[in-house]
């Protein structure tokens, strides 16, 4: 399985005149720069350190990587910059942007990915603190983000695009119950409609454990208006994808999660479960040349619990 990363260039590769303009957001001179695995983005993800021994976090990206990621942190900086008080994610300390280089400066966390395989623990705290976070953050405090099902229902219809145009790599029990496949999904998008903030991206490359065991969420771009439940149900997908545990049992034990119809939940999965075998037959993106195969291992992992749920 691949896991999830990119091929990042780190703080030695930005021109010289776009890293003093980020010193000049942090307020000091970059003396150090760790460059930090995970996630899937070609610009930098580096913890820096300071000629005055200040710590921070600068991603920072070009269109020339990929033209898709500058509009990605610019969102993000948007995002992160209102979110409540209180909120478990980093602190936007500044944004450099001179059109075509987009730099955040956030805030250094002192944590570390959760482990892959997941630990038992470490699911319950970040269901714990996902369940928190959807009270905390409904209604959802920021007027501008987009609605969660009008940012899916394209991607959401890739079963009508898989059974339109068959792809012969399709596994089963997928290819025997397509036709299924693309009613079951129909109303997915439409289902997590809500009034809760979502960060709709949380697998464990974008979470981080802190030495006392609170979790933090990181990379924000994706935040939309949705169901509160939507970030539990994604977050019990990427322990599913890595194994070792009962997803079924996590999503019965979960306050958000088991008071969801469950059509609803097999809807949702349906949905998903299409957009990733549908956009793994894209060409590679630029900058990103193993995200197709991690899609399609998501694609995977999704199929083989909706078909335990549905007895295929």
């Amino acid at each position: 399985m691949i896991n999830a990363s990119g091929v990042r260039i780190r703080w030695r590769d930005i021109p010289p005149d776009v890293q003093e303009g980020i010193e000049k957001v942090i307020g000091g001179r970059v003396v150090e720069a760790v460059s930090q695995s995970g996630g899937f983005s070609p610009g930098t993800a580096d913890r820096v350190r300071t000629d005055d021994a200040s710590r921070v976090f600068v991603k920072a990206v070009n269109a020339a990587l990929n033209e898709h990621s500058p509009g990605l942190h610019r969102r993000e900086a948007q995002v992160t910059a209102r979110l409540p008080v209180g909120t478990p994610a980093t602190q936007l300390l500044g944004v450099y942007d001179d059109g075509d280089w987009v730099a955040l400066v956030l805030a250094d966390v002192d944590g570390r990915h959760p482990r892959a395989p997941w630990d038992a623990g470490e699911i319950a705290g970040v269901l714990a603190t996902l369940e928190s976070l959807a009270g905390h953050l409904t209604p959802c405090p920021i007027e501008s983000v987009p609605l969660l099902p009008d940012e899916v229902r394209k991607d959401f219809a890739g079963w009508i695009r898989l059974h339109e145009d068959p792809w012969a790599e399709l596994p089963e029990p997928a290819a025997s119950h397509l036709s299924e496949l693309v009613d079951l999904s129909a109303p997915s998008a439409d289902l997590l409609a809500g009034d809760t903030l979502v960060h709709t991206d949380v697998r464990a490359d974008n979470l981080l454990v802190r030495p006392d065991g609170s979790v933090v969420l990181v990379d924000w771009p994706r935040a939309s208006r949705g169901c509160d439940w939507a970030d539990s149900l994604l977050l019990l997908v990427n322990v599913e994808l890595y194994g070792g545990h009962d997803v079924e049992a996590l999503l019965a034990a979960s306050d958000l999660l088991a008071r969801v119809p469950a059509g609803h939940i097999n809807a949702v999965l349906a949905g998903l479960c299409g957009y990733f075998y549908d956009i793994t037959r894209r060409p590679p993106a630029p900058g990103l040349p193993t995200v197709r195969q991690f899609q399609r291992d998501q694609g995977d992992a999704v199929l083989r619990w909706l078909a335990r749920r549905l007895h295929w």
